[in-house]
């Protein structure tokens, strides 16, 4: 008979030895100690942010042998699975929504492993122990957000919905540069794209490429001029504070890959990257010059060129936006898993994804159709 297993939470990722937290993981950059502890030390989240941490370790003979990031939400903003609509129907009926419980990475619409552990047993009583703190301490439920489509169906077995979500992921085909890419498109896609990364890099300037000891201090000053500018449009305040990136460069330098566009002397643009083990993810871009297709250039086709060199799979390029699809990302299903303590609300949003999903299947699949590549013809034998 195995020994029981005990839940812990923790209300800072400091509580955790680093090295515990990391053995568990995946090498996923976001779920790395470092990462977390930076959102933390920076304070990007915690107090007054609507992110409050309540990391979750499972013990087993006092050792830790699973874990989870968790935080105790006020507001759906930072999370990229949106909910809104369910808060408000919630609402409307008389329930309270907020505070809820969130399994994922703040700001951070990246899959990855979220139930740190390699025993499926200890993964299903992290997803128990998210329950049972959501029913008692009030949490209207729990979310766990981007996870992989093993956990999905891990969480569909143990009583979670299941949703299925799409994002725009570039794949790599075993190609060797980004000519081999460019010769699996159809001829006028090719050609289109071709003449985008000619006037791209006609804005009068160069771009570089910095990750690890070749990213300094100063580079992180241009990058929050820019950082700030899409933060402050997109989201009225950016979700990063000026400390996260000072930690980053003493912390997370070897995690990144920084594209910097540079005219007559001064950064002008730029994108930033993390480094996985067989992604690259796209995080944040911003300008303090407008050039023509100067944002894909940096944000799409640098991260291909990035990806082909370092022999990455996927290029993940964030939430939303179709005009990926013309610059070779193809639309993916992403994945998270939903539990309501209220069970007639939860048979309600039940109801919700069931259509939902069709909805997503048929976009993915008509979108996929609308991709730039190369139609192949199948002839179909006798």
């Amino acid at each position: 008979m195995s020994a029981p297993l005990t839940l812990t939470t923790h209300a800072a990722i400091v509580q955790i030895p680093a090295a515990t937290w990391d053995r568990l993981g995946d090498g996923n950059p976001f779920t790395s100690h470092r990462f977390l502890s930076a959102l933390e030390s920076s304070r990007s989240v915690g107090t007054g942010s609507g992110w409050q941490p309540l990391h979750l370790t499972v013990e087993r003979d006092g050792q830790i042998v699973g874990a989870a990031p968790l935080y105790a939400k006020s507001h759906s903003q930072g999370e990229y699975i949106f909910d809104h609509a369910w808060a408000q129907a919630y609402a409307r009926a008389g329930g309270r929504y907020y505070p809820k419980l969130q399994c994922a990475v703040p700001f951070t619409p990246a899959t990855g492993t979220r139930l740190l552990s390699p025993d499926p047993g200890v993964r299903q009583a992290l997803l128990a122990g998210m329950t049972q703190i959501a029913e008692r301490g009030g949490a209207s439920g729990v979310h766990v957000t981007f996870c992989t489509e093993a956990e999905a169906e891990l969480g569909e077995g143990a009583g979670f919905l299941p949703r299925v979500t799409q994002q725009f992921h570039w794949l790599n085909r075993g190609y060797g540069s980004y000519d081999d890419f460019l010769a699996a498109l159809s001829s006028r896609k090719r050609k289109a794209l071709r003449k985008e990364r000619q006037r791209a890099q006609e804005f009068g300037g160069r771009i570089v490429h910095l990750t690890g000891d070749d990213l300094k201090p100063h580079h992180w000053d241009a990058f929050w001029a820019f950082y700030q500018d899409t933060g402050g449009r997109k989201w009225g305040t950016p979700y990063l504070t000026r400390a996260f990136f000072d930690i980053a460069q003493d912390q997370l330098r070897d995690d990144m890959a920084l594209v910097l566009a540079k005219r007559d002397g001064a950064w002008v643009a730029g994108a930033l990257n993390f480094i996985g083990a067989d992604a690259l993810y796209g995080r944040y871009w911003g300008c303090t010059e407008h050039h023509p297709f100067l944002h894909f250039e940096l944000c799409y086709y640098q991260a291909i060129d990035i990806a082909i060199k370092l022999g990455l799979s996927t290029v993940e390029a964030g939430a939303q936006g179709e005009h990926k699809l013309a610059r070779g990302y193809l639309p993916q299903a992403t994945w998270s898993l939903h539990w309501m303590r209220d069970e007639g609300f939860m048979r309600a949003v039940e109801d919700y994804l069931v259509q939902e999903r069709a909805a997503v299947d048929e976009e993915i699949d008509i979108l996929t159709d609308y991709g730039p590549f190369k139609r192949v013809e199948v002839e179909e034998q006798e």
